[in-house]
């Protein structure tokens, strides 16, 4: 499916109209009036974001598909970005960050919030689904400051750094058939800035286990009531609980929209090699029996500690558990699931073309 437009030339227009033309003053005052901003120009920026979101939501219902117009700075591109990446423009570059945390920095000149019809100060914090326009006589740095991010831009060129590439590694799941991602309609689907559920963790368990076609393939019946009859959750909560994966929350519920911990999530991951069974339920040490058994590093342990827990690092636990050896020693993961015929070792190779970098 084509990634998702937002808005396309005739608002750039609309832009640039109200950037230049509509100046007013002379060189010391080179912005359009607060209250154009807040009136005008707002009203009819949103409604033709209204028109165009309205239009491509019809498309991605009916299955349509929607082009994207060619030209750096007539159309509208997404990418996902990671810590430290930045898009840097002069006058007329455009941008929105659909997920994740990012600021703007310039020198002089302006930044303008056309949502909030305002300028903003260098150094702001970037707010989710607000369009900045990079004003007259300016040049501005975007920069991600979480660990992944989304966002739409037009115009601009990037500067990449070397952090951690949380998304090729999801990328490269997604090759290997154990990330599939959910459906929202940007950033791929992969939700990296999101943190997982209880059920997603589930999930990904059981795509690491490489038995998904066997909790797709089961019937049965579940005690758990939170979970709906007949559904494909159903079959992968129910798989896990008769094979004894997993307890669930309660004895009747299993609360799949819960949140999960990265001590939750290894702890799954441990089971699924062989390291640790359902009947250990003191996950208290998880993270040092996973140094130990060196599925994690000192650096991933001191990370998972400290900082939330994400998607992301969902996605980097498993892509990583990939290369940790079986508790026989005799295989790695990857090999134990390139065998059960998960994926192929093409596109095992593709994968790991994906990922460069250095493990924390």
């Amino acid at each position: 499916m084509k990634k998702k437009i937002l808005l396309l030339l005739p608002f750039c227009l609309l832009l640039l109209a109200a950037v230049w033309g509509l100046a007013a003053g002379d060189a010391g005052d080179p912005l359009v009036s607060l209250s154009y901003l807040e009136g005008t120009f707002t009203d009819a920026v949103n409604s033709r974001v209204d028109q165009k979101l309205d239009a491509s939501d019809a498309a991605l219902l009916s299955g349509a598909e929607l082009s994207v117009p060619s030209g750096d700075t007539s159309s509208w591109a997404e990418s996902r970005l990671k810590q430290a990446d930045a898009l840097m423009g002069p006058t007329g570059v455009s941008v929105m960050l659909l997920a994740g945390q990012g600021q703007v920095a310039y020198d002089s000149g302006a930044v303008i919030d056309a949502t909030d019809g305002k300028a903003v100060p260098s150094g702001t914090a970037l707010q989710a689904n607000h369009r900045y326009i990079v004003a007259e006589d300016t040049a501005a740095t975007f920069t991600v400051t979480s660990k992944t991010a989304v966002v739409d831009h037009q115009g601009g060129t990037f500067m990449y750094s070397g952090a951690t590439d949380y998304n090729a590694m999801a990328a490269a799941l997604k090759t290997m058939h154990l990330f599939k991602g959910s459906f929202t309609g940007y950033g791929q689907g992969f939700d990296l800035e999101a943190a997982p559920t209880r059920l997603q963790a589930l999930i990904m368990f059981i795509r690491v286990l490489g038995e998904e076609e066997q909790a797709l393939d089961w019937t049965g019946t579940t005690p758990f009531t939170d979970i709906q009859k007949g559904s494909q959750a159903e079959k992968y909560v129910g798989y896990a609980y008769s094979m004894g994966y997993t307890n669930g929350y309660s004895a009747t519920q299993f609360k799949p929209a819960g949140a999960v911990n990265a001590r939750q999530y290894t702890e799954f991951v441990l089971r699924a090699m062989g390291y640790s069974s359902s009947a250990n339920t003191d996950l208290s040490d998880t993270l040092l029996r996973a140094q130990n058994a060196g599925v994690l590093t000192s650096g991933e342990v001191e990370m998972l500690q400290r900082d939330p827990f994400l998607r992301a690092e969902l996605v980097y636990i498993s892509y990583y558990a990939l290369d940790a050896w079986m508790p026989d020693g005799s295989r790695t993961l990857g090999d134990h699931l390139q065998d059960k015929g998960v994926f192929t070792s093409r596109e095992r190779e593709e994968a790991r073309n994906m990922v460069t970098g250095w493990r924390l």
